[in-house]
């Protein structure tokens, strides 16, 4: 028997030609430049044994119905799984996975990147040079904070926030504060952590980054009340999820100076920078952020581990075996 595999999107790393050198396998990979149409999708997905997804693509009941009975995997090349239904996907008995562990390193680094261009002004400070204005030498120019002795208020601690945490603490002395769902006895030995509650947090972090999933209990985590206890002085860094912050509640943050500014690497109606493009809070006019598209886990290492991951399961699950990393 030959399966049918559709890929939604052309992949960078070795996964998909590891599915096309199998002879079980017929592999589509949709040539479409860009986020599949939905309607494309439905259509492509139509009597397929497997599908490669991206997390920008929504997979729903409707999705299943589309595909067709035969449908066996939906293999999410990301570690987010939030773009499906898994109960849609468990009523109609086909296996989610997701690439879970693949993205630390490349996350992390990406978030102290963000937080050091925060603290020195270097965005601004490129542009300022760019644009002519640079006279020469002097002592008030771009004044940034060093990080030395300054806190961190990490909010999941999962394998990234780990990973933020030792690089932040262990390599330029920040002081480390955390909360998440599990109070973590080993972390606070190592690193000299605290867990808090998240207010008690916002109230005392000179730097703020979210590293939680996309869940109910976190959508618009950060929003209005957030903002109003922390620190004029504060930064926010977001990699984790758009949704997870009030993104209107940030612009209004940002543009009242309510705290000293953010970077952005995904958003709340993404791919728009603004929800409400008819409003006046316009995210991408203001000076005191950085806006980056959804490149925190951007490296060649971390991609083509994430293609070799859904590969294998969709190659275990077709061939009658267990996934190896089953969406949870």
């Amino acid at each position: 028997m030959v399966f049918t595999i559709f890929v939604t999107r052309n992949i960078p790393g070795e996964g998909i030609e590891m599915l096309k050198r199998n002879k079980m396998f017929k592999v589509r990979v949709s040539t479409y430049n860009g986020i599949l149409p939905r309607r494309a999708l439905l259509k492509a997905v139509k009597g397929c044994h497997a599908v490669l997804a991206l997390l920008t693509d929504r997979i729903d009941e409707a999705f299943f119905k589309a595909a067709g009975p035969q449908l066996k995997i939906v293999a999410n090349y990301a570690v987010g799984f939030d773009n499906i239904d898994v109960k849609a996907a468990a009523a109609h008995n086909v296996v989610v996975t997701n690439t879970p562990g693949v993205l630390t390193n490349a996350v992390a680094e990406f978030t102290v990147a963000a937080l050091m261009a925060l603290s020195k002004h270097l965005e601004g400070a490129d542009l300022f040079t760019r644009s002519g204005k640079y006279k020469g030498w002097d002592p008030n120019l771009f004044l940034g904070d060093e990080l030395q002795g300054k806190t961190i208020g990490i909010v999941g601690l999962g394998r990234i926030g780990y990973k933020v945490a030792h690089t932040m603490g262990a390599g330029f002395g920040m002081k480390i504060i955390y909360n998440d769902p599990r109070i973590n006895k080993d972390f606070e030995k190592k690193y000299g952590a605290q867990f808090m509650k998240l207010p008690a947090l916002l109230k005392q972090a000179d730097y703020v980054t979210l590293h939680v999933p996309l869940l109910p209990s976190t959508h618009h985590l950060i929003s209005t009340k957030e903002f109003n206890v922390m620190k004029k002085t504060a930064y926010l860094i977001n990699t984790a999820r758009g949704p997870v912050v009030d993104e209107k509640a940030l612009t209004r943050a940002l543009k009242n100076r309510r705290i000293a500014g953010a970077a952005l690497d995904v958003f709340e109606c993404e791919p728009a920078i603004d929800c409400d493009m008819t409003d006046t809070l316009e995210l991408k006019k203001l000076d005191n952020v950085i806006l980056t598209p959804h490149i925190a886990s951007a490296t060649r290492e971390a991609r083509n581990e994430m293609s070799l991951i859904v590969a294998r399961n969709i190659i275990a699950v077709l061939s009658g075996k267990k996934p190896l990393t089953p969406a949870q």
